[in-house]
């Protein structure tokens, strides 16, 4: 059974940084992309990014490439969220998946398997 964990996450001031990480386990193929998302109290749930843990291959969301950056550590089934110059606007649960197809979409049905999710509360 495929599972996801995360860690990292927490209080920040406006201007910081901060780095999550989603592990997978119980999933034995090579070709599938994780992907990242957010939800803001009171406001649907949005893409921050994804990566292909096949190829590499990114997306962004396009009000965030700059600040944010996806990486991955394969031996480690492991992606990282990096995110810099972080702005009260960030402050949300923040959510990692796993799309088998590896599609890197940026859309949240392609994706079959969420994490527990984790708060990242930026303030002034």
């Amino acid at each position: 059974q495929v599972q996801l964990v995360q860690s990292g996450g927490g209080l920040v001031q406006a201007g910081g940084s901060l780095r999550l990480t989603c592990t997978a386990s119980g999933w034995t193929g090579r070709s599938y992309a994780m992907g990242w998302f957010r939800q803001a109290p009171g406001k649907e749930r949005e893409f921050v990014g994804a990566i292909s843990l096949f190829s590499g291959r990114k997306n962004y969301a396009d009000s965030l490439a700059g600040r944010f950056t996806i990486s991955k550590e394969d031996a480690k089934s492991t992606v990282s969220l990096q995110m810099n110059s972080l702005k009260l606007e960030d402050t949300g649960v923040y959510y990692c998946a796993l799309d088998r197809q590896n599609y890197v979409s940026s859309l949240s049905r392609q994706y079959e398997y969420w994490a527990q999710g984790t708060q990242v509360t930026v303030s002034s």
